[in-house]
């Protein structure tokens, strides 16, 4: 029995391997120049990093995480997303002492959660996130959705909709949560076992149901947006301001809730509008959690963030046809005729990429013409023929492959020459 790749998972094969190394390289360029730096967690956490950071009422921690014992019998868990565990080293490696802040960071890394595959998600994923912590500044807020924004505009991305909601301060919450207790007790009945059992430990949780999402007491629901004190509604309104401020355009939608336990303040989303997605069109969402540095045994720390599935964002660039600017080809292919010619090129082709080239040699015991169709089908720009004749004399025929003109060259020239080319 042949092994096969295990379900919501995927082999990401040359020829769409340079999508994804081409995005990273972008977004790691972007990073620099707002001025997040990288961090790199393990794979696999204590479970209760989870539990108390992502919310035991969230779908992830009830439905979807990798959940296993070492031989310990410690529980461990495979990261479902990236915050909790960068906000779990920021309170470890005590980075709230550092003299530079807000402490600013990034990461890029595997996720992993237990869900349907459908197409753009897989129970294996790739999140791109960033996290700035200690400034409750409503400005960094508004920087961190220009970020992102800027991240999808320079791959190419234009149909694009920012959506933004406020969840406001724990004084809001509680008095919108008095609210939504109200509002859905007396129907309770009629939701899913999910909602029934969020009711009384996190109600808001309920407007994030996909099951229960067209019941009409959804469209009735109290909105967090009439229940902001004033703190609450003066930054959101300072959001809204900065966002307008930047020329991004935004729309509010008092339902956005995300679907992660630790947001307060801002929360948002992005997605594609792009015509034949998908039904499901958010491409990244983020959001303020004041609060989860404390939870996680740090001091009163802000925080804002934003997670992107790289693969959402794949097909979020295949459904607006968009074509990356992908180098392909290689710079020199070494054709040999004869064994110490082929003996030589060894030597040569080292010299070649040590110099900076990209550069290929036959080791098929190709005939010429077989080598030939190598050099083309790897795209290479200029092909060095060398010959037993030409060894001896220390010259080099270089053919350029678009124009087909030919020139002999010193063999000790040809990186010269090529770096002439």
């Amino acid at each position: 029995m042949s092994i096969q790749i295990p379900r919501g998972t995927q082999d990401i094969l040359p020829g769409e391997v340079e999508k994804w190394q081409y995005i990273e390289k972008k977004a790691r360029e972007l990073c620099e120049k707002f001025q997040y730096h990288e961090i790199r967690t393990p794979i696999f956490e204590h479970t209760e990093l989870f539990l108390r950071g992502v919310g035991d009422t969230t779908d992830i921690v009830q439905k979807e995480m990798y959940t296993f014992e070492d031989r310990g019998e410690r529980s461990l868990t495979l990261r479902p997303e990236g915050t909790a565990s960068v906000v779990r080293s920021f309170v470890e490696n005590k980075m709230h002492g550092y003299a530079s802040q807000p402490i600013k960071l990034y990461y890029l890394g595997p996720m992993f959660r237990y869900e349907r595959p459908q197409a753009g998600r897989f129970r294996q994923f790739v999140q791109f996130g960033v996290e700035a912590l200690g400034s409750k500044d409503p400005a960094i807020d508004a920087e961190v959705m220009a970020f992102v924004m800027s991240v999808y505009k320079e791959l190419g991305l234009k149909k694009l909709k920012l959506v933004v909601n406020s969840l406001g301060d724990k004084e809001s919450r509680q008095a919108h949560r008095e609210a939504l207790v109200n509002h859905f007790k007396p129907s309770i009945g009629e939701f899913c076992s999910d909602c029934q059992s969020r009711l009384e430990k996190n109600p808001m949780r309920i407007l994030d149901c996909k099951k229960d999402r067209n019941h009409p007491l959804m469209k009735s629901a109290p909105s967090i947006l009439d229940y902001l004190n004033e703190e609450s509604s003066t930054y959101f309104n300072k959001v809204k301001m900065y966002l307008t401020d930047l020329n991004i355009p935004f729309e509010v939608d008092p339902n956005l809730v995300r679907g992660l336990d630790y947001y307060n303040h801002t929360a948002f989303e992005i997605m594609s509008n792009a015509e034949g997605f998908g039904a499901i069109t958010t491409l990244c969402g983020g959001g303020r959690y004041n609060g989860l540095v404390e939870d996680l045994g740090g001091p009163d720390t802000p925080g804002i963030g934003f997670a992107m599935s790289i693969e959402r964002l794949i097909a979020a660039l295949n459904a607006e046809s968009v074509e990356l600017p992908i180098k392909e080809g290689i710079d020199c292919y070494l054709v040999a005729i004869g064994d110490q010619a082929k003996d030589y090129t060894v030597g040569l082709l080292q010299k070649l990429r040590m110099a900076g080239f990209s550069a290929e040699r036959d080791y098929l015991d190709r005939k010429i013409k077989g080598q030939f169709k190598a050099a083309d089908r790897l795209k290479a720009k200029v092909v060095a023929v060398l010959g037993e004749d030409e060894l001896l004399a220390k010259k080099i025929n270089v053919k350029i492959m678009e124009t087909g003109e030919q020139t002999e060259v010193e063999l000790d020239s040809l990186i010269d020459v090529l770096k002439g080319l």
